[in-house]
């Protein structure tokens, strides 16, 4: 094959590629805006705000994802997100010095429980995971409105090294020659991005990471095979409550104020996230590294489109558009394999 060729073929799969489209569609984004208000881009807070606050929703979306990936959906994440942030503070509140790395595994504690509960029931009552997380999702909300009431933990609760860690950045802010202020990497989301790097190595090269694509693709199949379709099912549900409780974590570190609203709505921005960054929606394919370069776009477009004088409706119309394009490719793709697949069964 000659070079122009195979120049060719590599441009052709990297334009394929999922993520690799939406990290374009990014750059485009951040290009367009920055053009119209230069300080989204070019200056401290517009460069950190970037890249920090899309990490708690790349969690989010990395857990989801994995549930997606076998044929399910959990519904809870945001309202485990809330009584995870809701538990931190409260800790905090008890014991004034605990320290850091223990509040963040509190959250991830209080996360996987929840998680547990959800994989338990999914698989002891085998009902879609859709039905009885849409149920779970109003009873963890219940019970974190029901303890923090009308109060709320503000940032006086919480310990200065931990509100610190929610705004950290890794090395000073530098100038370059231009004078052009840049913000260097936030620490939050140097930790989104080892996780990714951590689920992404799990996905792909444990046994149980592609086991749990298998149960997705062919469940039936998978189950006349022999693979524990049950536990790898809760399996699934208590990595995504993981994956929530850390959220939960970040988010109070982030903002410094809990209340019990904390979470509202974010499972519909990790399922969009998981579904834009091509995780089919029927389970069985798409990646990690995918749902979480969504929730980068997703979480770009809501910061870029006010400044680009689009209104708040339009806004969320953009992301519908998003989610519905991406379902729809996906059944595009999908149907051009299969018809691939049978062609060449022919052919044989």
């Amino acid at each position: 094959m000659s070079a122009p060729a195979k120049k060719s073929g590599l441009l052709r799969r990297a334009v394929r590629n999922r993520a690799f489209s939406i990290l374009l569609v990014f750059a485009a984004i951040v290009v367009v805006t920055t053009v119209k208000n230069p300080t989204f881009l070019f200056s401290s807070d517009g460069w950190r705000a970037l890249l920090l606050d899309p990490s708690i929703y790349v969690v989010l979306a990395i857990g989801e994802a994995i549930v997606i990936i076998t044929k399910s959906v959990d519904l809870s994440v945001g309202s485990t997100m809330g009584l995870a942030a809701w538990s931190i503070g409260s800790a905090y509140l008890a014991w004034p010095t605990m320290p850091v790395p223990l509040a963040f595994a509190l959250g991830v504690a209080v996360g996987a429980f929840l998680g547990f509960v959800n994989g338990g029931l999914v698989a002891v009552a085998k009902v879609p995971g859709m039905v009885i997380t849409l149920g779970t999702m109003y009873i963890f909300r219940g019970v974190d409105i029901l303890w923090a009431g009308s109060k709320r933990i503000n940032p006086i609760d919480l310990s200065q090294e931990f509100r610190d860690l929610g705004n950290a950045r890794l090395i000073p802010d530098f100038v370059d020659t231009g004078g052009v202020k840049l913000g260097s990497l936030p620490a939050l989301t140097l930790l989104a991005v080892l996780v990714l790097i951590a689920v992404s190595w799990y996905m792909r090269n444990m046994r149980t990471g592609r086991q749990l694509y298998a149960i997705g693709s062919a469940p039936e199949a998978a189950e006349l095979y022999g693979l524990p379709f049950r536990r790898l099912s809760f399996l699934a549900f208590v990595i995504c409550g993981a994956m929530a409780g850390l959220a939960g974590a970040m988010f109070a570190s982030r903002y410094a104020t809990i209340m019990s609203t904390a979470g509202n709505g974010y499972e519909m921005q990790a399922i969009g996230a998981a579904v834009v960054g091509g995780v089919a929606i029927v389970g069985g394919s798409g990646t990690v590294l995918g749902a979480a370069c969504g929730a980068l776009l997703l979480t770009t477009i809501n910061a870029a489109l006010p400044i680009l004088g689009v209104e708040s409706f339009w806004q969320q119309a953009v992301v519908g558009a998003l989610i519905l394009g991406a379902i729809t490719l996906d059944r595009v793709l999908a149907n051009r394999n299969e018809r691939r697949l049978v062609a060449e069964r022919m052919s044989a």
